[in-house]
């Protein structure tokens, strides 16, 4: 080859590169302009973005990967923070489904339904109602599952409050049952001090990172990333998390997981 053909193929080559570069960096720009617009969606609460500030959504979001067309849950959804926002990151081609018990429920005062009402709000957000022992969920239906603030309550009990003790093997395998290979397992929650028992979940709302690691990759999930986004080290993870004190700014773990 001669010395201006090889200058001609580094020319093309170099070409590609550049132009492989841009389409990406303005595919990744077109995704994030995509996640914020939702956050941003001005039918959301005022309260809800408030919250925005310590939670982090479009960071989270784009942390676990949620692209338009995804079939997602948020399981204990409670007013539905996340599923509004994830309604307009999967869009029309995708589906979000927004799980509560009935103690969920009671607590925001069925929020969440008054939301799902409201025209062009969350109108591919299909609501459920289970308790978390009784729950039946579809086979390899979700590419995602978003586990926020709650993996704790799966070791909370209050019998007459309507909260009995949850079957936890039950329960992951459901989750395990309704991901597709390779989903999604979202999980945030508020930190417990390392070696923290289970009863914590209980007791301040918390749990030890390791607990939720270990009995997730025991029910067959990977944690492939996690994050400190949402950390805090001025929290001494010693007080309830709804302590005046810390409230809205607990230290809290961003894992997530894949199904194997």
């Amino acid at each position: 080859m001669s010395i201006l053909n090889k200058i001609t193929s580094l020319v093309i080559c170099f070409t590609f590169f550049i132009v492989g570069i841009t389409t990406a960096n303005a595919g990744n720009d077109n995704y994030h302009a995509l996640v914020q617009a939702a956050v941003d969606n001005p039918l959301r609460d005022e309260k809800d973005r408030k919250r925005d500030i310590n939670r982090k959504p479009a960071q989270i979001i784009e942390f676990m990967g949620i692209k338009p067309g995804m079939a997602v849950m948020e399981l204990l959804a409670g007013s539905g923070y996340y599923a509004e926002i994830l309604s307009k990151v999967v869009g029309e081609r995708g589906k979000v489904i927004a799980l509560n018990n009935k103690a969920y429920m009671a607590f925001t005062k069925d929020a969440i339904i008054g939301r799902i009402e409201q025209s062009g709000r969350m109108e591919n957000v299909e609501l459920k109602i289970a308790e978390v022992n009784e729950m039946e969920l579809a086979v390899n239906e979700m590419d995602a599952v978003f586990l926020i603030l709650s993996y704790h309550d799966f070791y909370y009990v209050d019998e007459k409050g309507g909260w009995p003790k949850v079957n936890l093997d039950r329960t992951l395998k459901q989750l395990h049952k309704t991901l597709k290979e390779g989903g999604v397992l979202a999980v945030i929650d508020h930190a417990a001090v390392k070696g923290s028992p289970h009863e914590t979940g209980s007791t301040l709302h918390r749990i030890d990172p390791l607990i939720v690691k270990a009995e997730l990759s025991a029910a067959g999930f990977k944690l492939t990333r996690k994050s400190d986004v949402l950390a805090n080290e001025m929290d001494d993870m010693l007080k309830p998390m709804y302590d005046k004190s810390i409230r809205g700014n607990t230290n809290r773990f961003v894992y997530r997981f894949i199904k194997k």
